[in-house]
């Protein structure tokens, strides 16, 4: 896996996205377009950007355990990395991660962020692959180091370091070619993808990709589809009425395409609908892609 970085990964350099990241039934409220340079001037992202292209399959990769995995998903980031071993590619979980910086960035609070992104910088340096099972946490690492630590002395691995980050089911259907074998039995399943998954990395399609393999997996199509689920990390808290509006239209879909469970590759929109459809008291079981997936192919209990 030696050899020249930018032979290694290329990555497409156009960008525009939702400052909310889509966080609207209205899709992208603003409009807004925010732009920013690479090494060598390139532009930071678009709705369809596709993750790394690796010109060899890895033998190893680095795995980014985000805090909601850590803290109250511990199975699907487990599952996650079961699914990647038993592809027959070794898992790192490099012990000084902590936050990708996110919460932070994202409510305005930029020196704490970088504090914060930084340390993670020097956790996952390297050439290996760094595989995030977030499609929220993957876009800030992906999209918004580099800008984050523009002025700073590392930039030039906040670069590397973004130029190797893959989503989940990205790294399964892109790189490793998963095609799950389905031992489970007949089942509905609804798609929610989160809006970094559809609008900042392009890769809402992977989970549909992934269950598309499973052969007694019914996917039924929600109505609102491509609309947020309302949580949007700090979003949910600085506009409650709102959030709590639109996490009920979400669950009004749900509940009426007749899924009996619904999979997502971000567990903050998992623990969004998880809760609203508990506090209803009725409703389909919420899980990550990755546990879905290991469940319903054999793996042993996590």
């Amino acid at each position: 896996m030696g050899g020249d970085r930018g032979a290694y990964y290329s990555r497409p350099d156009s960008a525009t996205q939702c400052t909310t990241a889509g966080q609207s039934r209205w899709r992208c409220p603003t409009n807004a377009r925010r732009r920013g340079a690479l090494a060598g001037g390139a532009a930071l992202y678009s709705p369809a950007m596709s993750a790394p292209i690796l010109s060899t399959r890895p033998q190893a990769v680095l795995y980014f355990g985000t805090c909601l995995v850590d803290l109250l998903f511990p199975r699907a980031g487990l599952a996650g990395m079961e699914l990647i071993r038993r592809s027959g590619v070794r898992v790192i979980f490099p012990a000084d991660q902590s936050c990708c910086g996110q919460p932070a960035y994202n409510s305005g609070y930029r020196d704490e962020a970088r504090a914060v992104a930084a340390r993670q910088l020097k956790a996952l340096d390297g050439e290996l692959p760094i595989v995030v099972p977030s499609g929220s946490c993957a876009g800030m690492m992906r999209h918004h180091y580099p800008v984050l630590l523009a002025d700073d002395p590392l930039h030039a691995l906040a670069v590397s370091v973004s130029r190797r980050v893959f989503e989940l089911t990205e790294f399964l259907v892109d790189v490793l070619a998963l095609s799950p074998d389905d031992l489970g039995p007949p089942l509905k399943v609804a798609v929610h993808s989160s809006c970094s998954a559809r609008r900042e990395l392009g890769a809402a399609d992977r989970i549909e990709h992934l269950l598309g393999a499973l052969s007694s997996v019914t996917v039924v199509e929600q109505a609102h589809k491509a609309e947020c689920c309302g949580f949007g990390g700090a979003f949910a808290v600085k506009q409650p009425a709102i959030s709590a509006a639109m996490v009920g239209d979400k669950c009004d879909a749900l509940l009426a395409c007749g899924a009996e469970v619904v999979v997502s590759q971000d567990c903050g929109c998992l623990m969004n609908i998880a809760g609203a459809l508990a506090r209803c008291g009725a409703g389909p079981r919420c899980l990550h892609v990755a546990e879905f997936l290991w469940e319903r192919t054999g793996g042993h209990p996590l």
